[in-house]
């Protein structure tokens, strides 16, 4: 990423690209400021709602056309919306790069949004099928848990009151205050020329709308006591998360937090998966897991474990919990947590959508632009007191959220015992 440039144009979209001379693909993403934290309950949803509505059609092409041209490329398209951006990206090799780029920015700056019913039906499933996937779910629960009314306690999947029953006079007005030039960083990584992409860029573009045009992201969530929340469902396992608010995105801490959790329970070789699932054999799926967004950040964990093991696999986690403040890293452990990031980093620099990745979010976040030489120092710069400091700040049981889902509330509750003090009930 060194040899990464940028350019502004006056409509003020964004461009970044950088040059991967091995390869013959190039990977190609549109960044938009927009997603779930950006709307009101009344709007619960719509940010992904349009993000499937740019698939089905624009003036110029038409829904069935989209697929065919990626089809008959041999192409990738897809799209994701997160709590503060959404996404659309594609694969191309090099030669349909000019045809993806002109399909792609129909389909993001002019959607026809005339399609709107059936797509409503898709998403309405999509709810539905999230509502039987309580491994998903559950880590909705947790965020309300930890951030309350805040709108990054919600699900990303919306409402489906909303989804059902927003006028299209509402989407329309919706994407035209969101998906503004200068709400938009286009980047591409691979066989890809900065110059002609520029060039595309500035005809294809639409000259108007400013940042200040968009609604501005929520306040950052106010501080809370922590909350268990569950919900019942006939379920063979519980599942159950614990988490709280972590640290932002540009926090210089961030790479001892990634130490932290790979130490804690990001790897087969962690605490909590060898403590838990290899030495006990207490649950199948066990971890814990990092977000950071532009002004606060989440951390938590993750098991599911059938009735009969809940309570044990919980007098687990709080001992490792505990354990995690008392003694966050060994020198083994410090060591081998770096060399684990270090090498999932250079790795995945081996893709082109991994480099087209963090060159949108990056730049769209405002956050620095890094080489992989950068980033490896960071990661060996990581201090053990500063690992200490953020699992005493972030992992202390008394700030800690608790979600469940499962068939019987009285023993999620009861289970909660080791974790003391125990969160209110909510």
């Amino acid at each position: 990423m060194s040899d990464h440039r940028i350019t502004e144009l006056s409509s003020g979209v964004r461009i970044v690209t950088e040059a991967v001379p091995s390869v013959r693909s190039v990977s190609l993403g549109y960044w938009i400021g927009t997603g779930s934290r950006g709307e009101s309950d009344a709007q619960a949803g719509l940010s992904h709602l349009i993000e499937h509505l740019l698939f089905k059609g624009t003036a110029k092409y038409r829904s069935l056309e989209i697929d065919q041209i990626f089809d008959g490329m041999g192409a990738e398209l897809n799209a994701g919306t997160g709590k503060e951006t959404t996404s659309v990206y594609s694969r191309v090799i090099d030669e349909h790069l000019d045809l993806a780029f002109d399909v792609m920015s129909d389909m993001v700056f002019r959607p026809a949004l005339d399609d709107v019913d059936s797509e409503r039906e898709v998403i309405l499933e999509e709810i539905a099928m999230y509502e039987d996937d309580p491994q998903d779910k559950v880590f909705d629960v947790l965020g309300t848990a930890v951030f309350g009314d805040h709108p990054l306690g919600r699900s990303i999947i919306g409402s489906a009151d909303v989804v059902a029953g927003a006028p299209i006079d509402a989407i329309r007005a919706f994407h035209d205050s969101r998906y503004v030039a200068s709400n938009v960083v286009i980047a591409a990584a691979g066989a890809v020329d900065h110059d002609q992409l520029v060039e595309w860029a500035s005809g294809r573009v639409p000259n108007g709308g400013r940042s200040a045009d968009a609604p501005r992201p929520s306040a950052a969530p106010a501080a809370h006591a922590p909350r268990a929340l569950f919900e019942r469902k006939e379920t063979e396992q519980y599942h159950v998360c614990l988490g709280g608010t972590g640290i932002a995105r540009d926090d210089e801490r961030r790479f001892a937090l990634r130490v932290l959790d790979t130490i804690f329970g990001g790897t087969s070789s962690s605490r909590l998966f060898q403590e838990v699932r290899e030495r006990r054999g207490l649950a199948y799926s066990v971890y814990s897991f990092t977000a950071q967004f532009s002004d606060t950040g989440q951390v938590g964990l993750y098991v599911g474990t059938r009735g009969d093991n809940l309570a044990p696999a919980m007098e687990v986690v709080a001992r490792e919990l505990e354990r995690l403040r008392r003694e966050p890293a060994s020198a083994d452990e410090l060591a081998r947590a770096k060399e684990n990031l270090k090498g999932r980093v250079v790795l995945s620099m081996e893709s082109t959508g991994a480099r087209m990745n963090k060159l949108g979010s990056a730049l769209l976040n405002d956050t620095p632009l890094l080489s992989v030489d950068e980033v490896v120092e960071r990661i060996d710069a990581v201090a053990l007191d500063t690992v200490a400091e953020l699992a005493e700040e972030l992992f202390a049981v008394e700030r800690l959220s608790t979600a469940g889902i499962g068939p019987d509330e009285d023993v999620f509750r009861a289970a909660l015992g080791p974790l003391s003090p125990q969160p209110a009930r909510a």
